[in-house]
């Protein structure tokens, strides 16, 4: 993810700070300071500290859940508003969805249990407000693994309690509608949050736009899903492009931007093989320096592209596209000559049609 640091690696898992996070510790700085004294900026700012521990480590819940199936997770990212896992992907059983959910809240629900039983904590709810930190530090602590546990258990996405129920309706409904019902209930909740934000509480409001895009990206992620199960990329790869030869320059890019609609430009050594690629970006920025058009198309172009053999099913294309920052992913031949590509675009026209045909026929196909 964009705009954030690395803080440290456990267990293959990079564990990541959006920057965004340190203006939620800024701005609770700031509040309690100008309420109270600097003390309590100090206790706000460790209250949020320790908090986001706990949610790292409900975060790791659901990735050590997810190792048990096989299932890899490169990085979890601390936002303002909570973690999130970047998982390889979704188990593919109901059982096991339900087990990897109910993971990261049984990690609240042990870290207020631990604290309320060997620590000798008494809860007032009441008092779960940051002015009274000073006073009950473990127990708020307590009271927010509490609200965190039964927040996500609430049955709607991107919730814990969404993924619970979807596996629950996918046994009857299948994968893809089950993640649309579960979706739109995600959706129907931000508005509520949003109307409630709109009466005086601007946070509710940014939990409310959160949860319903992660909705919308979890339904858009599962229709892709099922578009690419049992195909090949030989399905959607593009055959027909224009490329560039070792020895081109920015100039001879350009003009093979102005004379077709491609985007993005694989670079093809005397043997057909890829070496790089060269995208529209890279091309406008390197036309800004001057002389940079005679630039070798060498210097400037993304040679970490991930490839594929012809025979490779198309959701492995998918998955490479989403963890790798080049635009596309080429296609090798059985001598490993360079084939065709895949991008992003490509896929959507692909669930265009699917959908198309979908619409028509009444409901979910497969060809």
């Amino acid at each position: 993810m964009s705009w954030s640091i690395k803080l440290f690696t456990l267990g293959g898992t990079a564990v990541r700070m959006h920057l965004t996070f340190l203006l939620l510790l800024a701005w609770i700085a700031a509040i309690q300071y100008m309420h109270g004294t600097a003390q309590d900026a100090v206790y706000g700012v460790l209250f949020i500290l320790v908090l986001f521990g706990c949610v790292v480590l409900h975060e790791f819940g659901h990735i050590w859940a997810a190792r048990r199936y096989g299932i890899r997770t490169p990085d979890v990212t601390l936002l303002p508003i909570g973690g999130v896992a970047s998982m390889e992907r979704m188990p593919e059983k109901p059982a096991q969805e339900i087990v990897v959910a109910l993971a990261g809240p049984a990690v609240n629900a042990v870290i207020a249990l631990v604290l309320i039983v060997v620590l000798g904590l008494h809860l007032d709810p009441s008092q779960i407000s940051i002015e009274t930190l000073h006073a009950s530090f473990w127990a708020q602590v307590a009271v927010a693994n509490i609200v965190l546990l039964v927040f996500n258990l609430i049955p709607a996405f991107p919730m814990d309690g969404g993924r619970v129920l979807r596996a629950v309706l996918a046994i009857w409904l299948g994968f893809g509608p089950a993640t649309k019902v579960a979706a739109r209930i995600g959706q129907g909740l931000a508005i509520v949050f949003a109307f409630l934000g709109l009466m005086g509480n601007p946070l509710l409001i940014l939990i409310a736009a959160f949860i319903f895009l992660a909705a919308a990206g979890e339904a858009g992620y599962v229709q892709v899903r099922e578009l690419t199960r049992d195909r090949l990329v030989t399905d959607a790869m593009i055959t027909s492009f224009e490329s560039l030869g070792v020895m081109s320059t920015v100039d001879d890019a350009a003009a093979l931007l102005l004379r077709t609609t491609q985007q993005e430009f694989p670079v093809l050594d005397g043997a057909s093989r890829l070496r790089g690629v060269v995208t529209r970006q890279a091309i406008i920025d390197a036309l800004k320096v001057e002389g940079g058009g005679a630039t070798s198309v060498l210097e400037m172009m993304a040679s970490n592209v991930p490839t594929v053999p012809l025979n490779a099913h198309l959701d492995s294309a998918v998955r490479l596209l989403q963890q790798s920052p080049a635009r596309m992913v080429g296609v090798l031949d059985t001598s490993g000559k360079f084939a065709g590509y895949i991008t992003a675009e490509n896929i959507s026209e692909l669930m265009m049609i699917r959908s198309s045909r979908a619409e028509r026929s009444g409901g979910w196909v497969r060809e």
